[in-house]
């Protein structure tokens, strides 16, 4: 059984559905429905599910998380993920995002030199996305530094990126999954949205 919960928290609402101790999907917004829509879209076909009032302890505390990860604050709390339903090639995009660090963004094309396929496979899953913000889909831009597409409109895509500038000079290189992927600081590519 999947439980789902929703809760606001100044003046913004979070939900997450879990089983098991993981995070089946997870989303935010200006309102109740918004979010329980997003969430009900996102859950594996066939699940049980059912939608409680009030946030268990543990909901609670991923909730309060998630709430800090849109406020643009260094998290060191991991959140268990349950992607085992999800495709091959879905779960290597969403954890090559998952390493893009706080402070920075990369290209929907370098991500796809990182798991293989295309920019539009890559901006394909992360429309789907069904972790936000949990999993970083609004550091992904385009190769020239525009912003691209966001589910929740390019305004919050825009401030949850300025929420996450940290003064960065320079580009870096991560390594993931054996490949070097490029960030390149939110301050180099401010003046795109500003």
């Amino acid at each position: 059984m999947i439980a789902v919960y929703t809760q606001n928290l100044d003046n913004t609402w979070f939900a997450i559905a879990i089983s098991k101790q993981q995070i089946t999907t997870s989303s935010f917004g200006e309102n109740q429905k918004t979010v329980l829509n997003n969430i009900l879209e996102n859950l594996p076909f066939n699940m049980p599910f059912q939608v409680f009032h009030e946030p268990i302890t543990y909901a609670k505390t991923a909730l309060s998380t998630i709430k800090r990860i849109y406020e643009g604050h260094e998290v060191k709390e991991t959140l268990p993920l349950a992607m085992s339903h999800l495709p091959a090639y879905t779960k290597k995009v969403l954890e090559i995002t998952l390493a893009i660090p706080l402070g920075y963004v990369t290209s929907y094309g370098s991500i796809a030199k990182a798991v293989g396929g295309g920019p539009r496979a890559v901006g394909n899953v992360m429309a789907s996305n069904p972790f936000a913000p949990i999993v970083p889909c609004h550091r992904v831009v385009k190769a020239d530094f525009k912003l691209g597409g966001y589910g929740f409109g390019l305004k919050v895509k825009a401030q949850l990126l300025i929420r996450e500038k940290r003064g960065f000079p320079y580009p870096k290189e991560i390594n993931v999954n054996g490949g070097l992927l490029t960030v390149f600081p939110v301050e180099n590519i401010i003046g795109n949205f500003a």
